[in-house]
């Protein structure tokens, strides 16, 4: 029997102020630790004579570990549960991201990138699949919007803070670079600890839920279960899993490309390092922080997925274009900001669609199979990409003319499917 709304809604919305603030801390953490040696390469670029390809390459090979350990690690997760493998995720990634502080030359920099994108793989799809355990198909957008909002927020804290410890250039013989990792680097280890006491395996072990409040969630996600759930590895053979990969694939492209690359786009426009941190990189994250709020929630609350994915692609192939076209600097910076708004504002929406087909371990290992195209394998292309053609053009046009296409085709792949991975309503849904 379904619970009244009245009744629901303030059961699921004290689970939103309980757990969504501090996994979007965990998440602005990890973001900052991939995103810093964007700014990092303002002065590490030249004390170790990294070229435009090098750092390309490194800063991308953070997302081939990703990639490779998405699987294995939703998998573990699956089998540990939340708290333990995220905790042990935490104490690693902070240890190899202060690390980076003693990059020595190009190897050395592609080694610590590569781990660094191991030891985070499972943090992301991890907390996606944790969100399902406590929150229904309509509150999942909103839900997945609020904690994913730490990505452009990181952004704004990163920009701000990196040009702070940039400035420590010196002292106690350290550059101001390696600073940077390493003041940045040790909070995830110590949030490590933190998590274990403020963050239950699941509803049925939260101390601070009333046993008629898990009641209410159990019975409201037992109505989205299906007869027949595949399990973990089963799961992998559904082809709307691989369209999903293969359409953010380009998303995570774009986002993650422009990401690590802005300072160095706003570095060559003129401004000073102070000030392309403090306030030219940081800005357009500001309007996707607000961007991705609002649009995860009118995406839930109308209940639709399809077009609240593709609108916001066709906003960053328009920024992309105005990159692309345009000798202004200002116009540039416009585009870019489209860009970062459209592929920010995405996010909600799409990585709620592989839970309203999926649930538990299917779930996991769906999750963590579109995660491996498009934050892995795509975060490695867009970085690499525009490394690569700004090394041969001399500009960077060619490059966001490239991922402008590749999200065309996010679009059609979306649309072709959009039959079969649309939620249905929950009145549609098995009791």
């Amino acid at each position: 029997m379904t619970n009244p709304a009245g009744t629901e809604d303030p059961v699921f919305a004290k689970c939103e102020r309980r757990l969504i603030p501090f996994l979007g801390l965990l998440y602005l953490l990890s973001i900052v630790d991939r995103l810093n040696v964007g700014f990092a390469a303002l002065t590490m670029n030249a004390d170790l004579g990294f070229t435009p390809e090098v750092f390309g390459f490194g800063a991308g090979i953070f997302f081939v570990g990703y990639m490779l350990f998405q699987l294995p690690a939703n998998f573990v997760l699956v089998r540990l549960g939340a708290r333990r493998w995220v905790f042990t995720i935490l104490l690693v990634w902070g240890a190899i991201s202060a690390a980076c502080a003693f990059v020595q030359g190009p190897w050395s920099f592609y080694v610590l990138r590569f781990l660094l994108g191991v030891a985070e793989a499972g943090l992301f799809p991890g907390v996606v699949l944790y969100l399902t355990y406590w929150f229904p198909q309509e509150r999942r957008a909103r839900a997945i919007a609020g904690f994913m909002a730490a990505s452009p927020l990181a952004f704004i804290v990163v920009g701000p803070l990196s040009g702070l410890l940039l400035t420590m250039d010196g002292f106690q013989s350290f550059k101001g670079w390696q600073w940077l990792f390493l003041i940045e680097g040790l909070p995830a280890c110590l949030l490590a600890f933190v998590l274990l006491k403020v963050v239950p395996d699941s509803p049925e072990h939260a101390t601070w839920l009333s046993a008629d409040e898990k009641r209410v969630i159990a019975d409201r996600l037992a109505q989205e279960k299906t007869i027949d759930e595949p399990g973990f590895w089963p799961a992998l053979r559904d082809p709307r899993l691989y369209a999903l990969g293969i359409a953010y694939v380009a998303v995570g492209a774009g986002g993650y490309g422009m990401r690590l690359w802005l300072p160095q786009i706003v570095q060559a426009m003129g401004f000073s390092n102070l000030a392309n941190s403090m306030i030219v990189s940081p800005l357009p994250y500001l309007l996707a922080v607000v961007a991705m709020i609002w649009w995860g929630h009118s995406s839930d609350k109308s209940g639709e997925r399809i077009w609240h994915i593709v609108l916001p692609v066709l906003l960053a192939i328009l920024g992309f274009v105005l990159g692309a076209a345009s000798s202004s600097d200002i116009v540039v910076l416009i585009g870019i900001t489209l860009v970062i708004i459209g592929l920010d504002a995405v996010i909600g929406p799409f990585w709620s669609l592989p839970s309203s087909f999926l649930r538990g371990p299917a779930a996991a290992g769906g999750i963590a199979l579109i995660n491996t195209f498009g934050t892995g394998a795509g975060g490695f292309i867009g970085p690499y990409v525009i490394g690569q053609l700004r090394g041969a053009t001399g500009g960077y046009s060619a490059s966001m003319a490239v991922l402008a296409i590749g999200l065309l085709f996010t679009c059609a792949i979306v649309l072709a499917f959009s039959r079969t991975i649309a939620p249905r309503p929950v009145t549609e849904l098995p009791r």
